[in-house]
């Protein structure tokens, strides 16, 4: 007998709670990453790095990295509680911040503006499927705004195929984007729109 896979109903905004990353919330960090630092060792650092270095801290470096821009108040991420409980992580920072995004053709700026630019997000395994990214990208474009934002993007990816592993869509996805409120303005590459919020 074939059983059927039990659906959660959706969460919807005043289900969570969203704060941006600071010391007293790192343990909580700690906990939803997990031993493997969401993904490989990543510890959303993979953005932030010159590969070499990335690569290298995928022991200890990468964790280290993002503690040490917790602690010293760079806020460099939302964390998302379902009551008590961490359940989700977005990374939301000056564009600046992300050497990747300097040395990439794809997602080279749109113009001369400043923006804060969202990069990653991660969705603990038992809450995934339930609406949580677009909740997540909206307060987390809010919150930006809130620290002097005016310009917020985002960098999904467009899946190749309808069900990719979460793994390959850590940047999000453009339906989440859309329903957050985002808007695409540039493409370049099929798979991989631009998109922006304005508040």
């Amino acid at each position: 007998m074939k059983h059927e896979r039990v659906t959660e109903p959706p969460l919807h905004e005043a289900d969570l709670r969203f704060f941006w990353a600071t010391p007293s919330r790192w343990k909580d960090v700690e906990l939803l990453f997990g031993e493997r630092g969401a993904c490989g060792g990543c510890w959303c650092m993979t953005w932030r790095l010159e590969r070499g270095a990335y690569e290298k801290g995928k022991t200890g470096g990468n964790r280290r990295t993002l503690k040490k821009l917790v602690e010293s108040s760079r806020r460099p991420g939302v964390i998302v509680y379902h009551g008590r409980e961490p359940v989700a992580w977005c990374a939301v920072a000056p564009r600046e911040e992300y050497s990747f995004l300097a040395r990439s053709r794809v997602l080279a700026p749109v113009d001369d503006a400043r923006v804060w630019s969202i990069t990653c997000l991660f969705v603990a395994r038992p809450w995934r499927r339930r609406g949580v990214s677009a909740l997540l990208l909206r307060a987390a474009a809010r919150m930006a705004v809130a620290r002097g934002a005016c310009i917020v993007e985002g960098y999904p990816q467009q899946p190749a195929a309808e069900n990719s592993p979460d793994p390959f869509v850590w940047t999000g996805l453009p339906s989440a984007f859309r329903k957050a409120g985002f808007r695409e303005v540039l493409r370049r590459s099929r798979a991989r729109p631009i998109m922006r919020y304005t508040p």
